[in-house]
């Protein structure tokens, strides 16, 4: 994998403001009745597995049933259409394994992405009589279901374990490998959420099977994030095998596995040195400072995968006119994007819901752009300085660009320069 970035800093953990050594202590006599202060100090311990695991809905196969604990009862929350595709075969592993369960479907997309959704889980976590430690939730689904499952687990009892299973590509590299939790909030993306990880994910790519075409580009924005700003063997990969695996779903061995256990190493490697996001300097930011506002505002028309590539398309832009990015590597980026049928360029990537979408992202980031770059293919630096003009002009360039034959998107890209 790739050496880690000089703003990896593991340690420094343990320096950040409000961090204490665990312990009790206090000022003044408590029991002398004196006036007494009292700083509670502790840590909690986290661990969480993410494994793939083939077959995952074999009979024969014990991982789910065991999964978060022995086997016993579940409630299992499944999306609707995976619900449709895999309802029966899944309801058929589970009276396998011998394992007592009520199955929960649930619709699952960005626009029922609300605390109504979760509140229906919390509900069926009530009626199902959820113990409150021994019986995790089953959530079966894409990232948006997993994150719906994940804030009502979280809050049920202020603590309830659950298990992934993700079935979309976004779920089984972005969604399902982390500790955040999420429902939208009027027109914020994820604006109400926890960190609450799985206790397990399991990883099974033959879920891919089944995902339609534009689902599985929407996955691979989320890799090619991972592979600008981290791993340029990853980004080489996408190059010579991204095509190939839009057409095979992921079904062949070798490119597709390399590639998926990149993509998930590399989050993995970012996530867990900062895992409560106490520092807000986060690569795997990349492609989430313009891209949420975007993706609500036009919603449905965007993906989330696509809105991060729209973000991308434009910093990579940004970079290039900065001189971080050489015009080969941006027009090796930009191509690859349409390679893997993903947009580059929308209708609201214009100044003002720009500027509105970096003043949130700014908020969000507690008062500093923390804006993440690419700085060369495969490593990345963060900016606090990107100023209204600078990024009209990007979008401009890239509306042109969008729409411009290839030959002279190329020829107008190399005249781009630092400054220009």
């Amino acid at each position: 994998m790739s050496v880690p970035h000089p703003h990896q800093h593991p340690a420094a953990e343990a320096g950040r403001p409000g961090a204490h050594v665990a312990g009790l202590h206090a000022t003044g006599d408590p029991a002398s009745g004196a006036p007494a202060a009292w700083t509670v100090a502790t840590a909690l311990p986290v661990s969480y597995r993410v494994r793939f695991v083939p077959g995952v809905l074999d009979p024969r196969n014990p991982a789910l049933a065991r999964a978060g604990g022995p086997p016993g009862r579940r409630l299992v929350v499944v999306d609707a259409r995976v619900h449709e595709l895999h309802g029966l075969r899944l309801r058929q592993y589970l009276e396998a394994q011998g394992v007592e369960y009520e199955m929960h479907v649930l619709l699952a997309h960005e626009q029922v992405k609300t605390m109504d959704a979760v509140f229906q889980v919390a509900d069926r976590m009530d009626s199902f009589g959820i113990s409150r430690r021994g019986e995790p939730v089953l959530a079966v689904g894409g990232g948006v279901l997993t994150d719906v499952v994940g804030l009502a687990c979280s809050l049920y009892r202020r603590s309830t374990p659950f298990v992934r299973v993700p079935t979309t590509l976004i779920g089984l590299v972005d969604a399902g490998v982390g500790a955040k939790t999420g429902v939208n909030h009027g027109r914020h993306k994820n604006r109400l959420g926890t960190y609450h990880p799985a206790v397990d994910t399991l990883l099974d790519p033959a879920f891919l099977a089944t995902l339609e075409r534009r689902h599985l580009g929407n996955g691979l924005a989320e890799i090619l994030k991972v592979a600008l700003v981290k791993d340029a063997d990853l980004f080489v990969l996408l190059e010579r095998h991204g095509r190939a695996l839009l057409d095979t779903r992921f079904q062949t061995p070798g490119a597709g596995a390399a590639v998926l256990g990149r993509a998930v190493h590399g989050m993995l490697q970012e996530l867990q040195p900062n895992l409560w996001e106490h520092r807000l300097e986060r690569l795997m930011d990349y492609g989430h400072s313009f891209s949420p506002t975007v993706e609500m505002r036009a919603l449905p028309e965007l993906l989330h995968g696509e809105a991060v590539c729209v973000d991308m398309a434009l910093t990579t832009v940004v970079a290039r006119r900065r001189g971080l990015l050489g015009a080969e590597q941006a027009e090796r980026i930009l191509r690859l994007m349409r390679r893997l049928e993903l947009p580059v360029w929308h209708p609201l990537v214009e100044p003002v819901t720009l500027g509105e979408a970096l003043a949130d992202t700014v908020r969000h980031r507690d008062g500093r752009q923390h804006l993440p770059l690419p700085s060369g293919i495969g490593s990345g630096v963060f900016v606090d300085d990107l100023g209204a003009g600078e990024l009209a002009d990007a979008a401009g360039w890239l509306r042109g660009w969008s729409v411009a034959a290839p030959a002279a998107a190329t020829g107008a890209l190399r005249g781009s320069g630092a400054g220009a």
